[in-house]
């Protein structure tokens, strides 16, 4: 017999986790302030701004769905552990491409680095095996909880780097190099995680009195069950619409609004405390006004910061619209990783939630290369009305969608 339940150190896989991702929030946010600059520095071709955030949001997807089921397979921790790993090679590598002017390595770099990415994201099934049902959505949110001060350490670390320097390549050396660092950091963190949640998953499910799952159900079955649909609907909407945006604002702040580029980093830290600062109490919130009101709801939030950007272009306003648009895609993400994560066993969890990031990180790609192309043609308006648009809709068709209550713990 193993440990019981109550000795099992899930306060301290939750500390650790916590701590991966402000690590590695921290790495992500220089991808959002400074992708698409890089790339165009790097490159010369202005016109495929978005193409940077597409490469990273590319890899990202393509890798989501194979290191979701390895995460069945083989466990949560060395997944993630491979990823970092990964993602550290992939800023070395872009490092090189901007000290060399080198168009194959930047894309190699990204690639990499979206890697990093998908493996990222996918911690939240490590929260969500931790915690039973009636608890999952706080369970993930407490370990979404770290990216904030991951969203404080980001404008620390990487500021001073660009403050009172010249835009050019060279000057994206030192950050992408920081980067890698911390990628490492990260690893060294997520290494500690014992035992696997995965295992911990297994005897939350054990000690729930659910019948033994038996082999996992192909992922054909499981997108059929009754309200994975709507959660998968506000998860790809809510998660593409906002990176998007979000790795294009970096661009248009310093381009088009004409400031400074290290006035990019308060905007982007404001974006990412959007995303996980109130995320306790998110989670709390889902629990009380239900989850089909919390999906709809956080698209609403996230159409609205994007209409938003038509009106205003100070540093100020623009860090507060992508506050909005953090808070939308957390009350919709964290509502539809809960319903995910009740709709499968632990066996399963990660190949659904890898397949919706797989598809979530295409739609995101294709937004956000269309999103560049519209805004070096049409400018900003186009971006923002685009957004708006594609976060409406979803929210629409799911109030159209039949509720369910299936539940698997």
């Amino acid at each position: 017999m193993g440990p019981s339940l109550s000795d099992l150190p899930i306060r301290r896989n939750t500390i650790l986790l916590a701590a991966v991702t402000a690590v590695n929030l921290t790495v992500l946010q220089l991808v959002a302030a400074v992708a698409s600059l890089t790339f165009v520095l790097v490159t010369g071709f202005e016109s495929l701004l978005g193409l940077g955030p597409a490469i990273f949001l590319t890899a990202a997807a393509l890798t989501a769905l194979p290191a979701g089921r390895a995460m069945d397979r083989f466990g949560r921790v060395p997944v993630i552990v491979g990823g970092l790993v990964v993602g550290a090679i992939g800023c070395a590598l872009t490092a090189a491409a901007t000290r060399w002017d080198s168009t194959p390595l930047v894309i190699v770099g990204f690639m990499l680095i979206g890697a990093q990415g998908a493996t990222n994201l996918l911690i939240r099934t490590a929260a969500g095996d931790m915690y039973p049902p009636e608890r999952r959505a706080r369970g993930i949110s407490l370990v979404l909880f770290g990216a904030v001060f991951g969203a404080v350490l980001g404008p620390a670390v990487f500021s001073p780097l660009f403050a009172g320097k010249e835009v050019d390549a060279d000057t994206m050396t030192i950050p992408w190099l920081a980067a890698g660092g911390l990628s490492i950091v990260s690893m060294l963190i997520a290494l500690a995680v014992r035992p696997d949640p995965k295992l911990i998953g297994e005897r939350i499910y054990g000690a729930s009195g659910a019948q033994p799952s038996g082999p996992a159900a192909p992922l054909s079955e499981i997108v059929r069950r009754p309200g994975v649909a709507p959660a998968m609907i506000a998860a790809l909407a809510s998660f593409a619409v906002m990176v998007s945006v979000m790795n294009l604002t970096g661009y248009v702040v310093v381009d088009h609004h004409h400031h400074s580029q290290d006035a990019v980093f308060p905007i982007v830290g404001a974006h990412v405390l959007g995303m996980y600062a109130l995320v306790l109490v998110v989670g709390s919130l889902i629990d009380r006004i239900g989850r089909r009101v919390a999906l709809t709801g956080g698209l609403l939030i996230v159409a609205a910061s994007c209409s938003g950007l038509l009106f205003f272009e100070g540093v100020f306003m623009t860090a507060l619209l992508l506050f909005g648009l953090g808070l939308g895609w957390n009350l919709s993400f964290v509502t539809a990783t809960a319903e995910l994560a009740d709709k499968t066993a632990p066996a399963e969890r990660g190949k659904l939630l890898g397949f919706n990031d797989l598809l979530a990180g295409l739609l995101g790609a294709g937004l956000a290369l269309a999103g560049g192309l519209a805004l070096d043609l049409l400018g900003v308006a186009a971006l923002a009305i685009g957004a708006t648009v594609l976060a409406l809709a979803p929210a629409f068709l799911i109030t159209r969608i039949r509720p369910a209550e299936q539940i698997l713990r």
